[in-house]
């Protein structure tokens, strides 16, 4: 009896609510000369919200038992919280610094002729200074040193 009840309360709002709907918006020329927005709109604002209200308690508080005369009574339980299995978690990624890794492949260095000068401007001096000197401009015969400033190459 009580679902009949429902059914019937939820489909008579339904019915409704096109009325109310068309209502406002047939008396809009009427309305505008008419009504000086003295507060309807708040005042059915609220009517509605207190009828959802009502309605709302109504269906809300319906009892649990079904009664039934030839068979049991029924009452539908009480809802029984289950807590759910653990689940694993990985664990996130520890950061790990790799090992320094060292490099030898640098070429090896120059090595000092002690007593054998080369003559300036020759092909030698020019091979000397430019295997010794990244910065070596052979057209004034200077590297720029790590003070900044040009120096002469010398071979010896």
């Amino acid at each position: 009896m009580m679902k009949f009840a429902k059914y019937t309360l939820l489909s008579a709002a339904i019915a409704v609510a096109p009325f109310v709907a068309s209502t406002s918006a047939n008396a809009d020329e009427y309305y505008r000369r008419h009504h000086h927005n003295n507060g309807d709109a708040i005042a059915l604002g609220a009517l509605g919200l207190a009828t959802g209200v009502i309605v709302g308690s109504a269906i809300a508080s319906q009892p649990r038992e079904v009664y039934v005369e030839p068979e049991p009574v029924y009452v539908e339980p009480e809802p029984v919280y289950v807590r759910p299995a653990p689940a694993y978690v990985r664990p996130a990624p520890a950061y790990v610094r790799p090992a320094p890794v060292y490099v030898d492949d640098y070429p090896p260095a120059p090595q000092r002729v002690y007593g054998a000068a080369v003559e300036p401007w020759s092909p030698e001096w020019y091979d000397y200074c430019a295997t010794r000197y990244r910065s070596f401009n052979s057209r004034t015969g200077t590297y720029v040193g790590y003070d900044g400033r040009s120096h002469f190459c010398t071979s010896g």
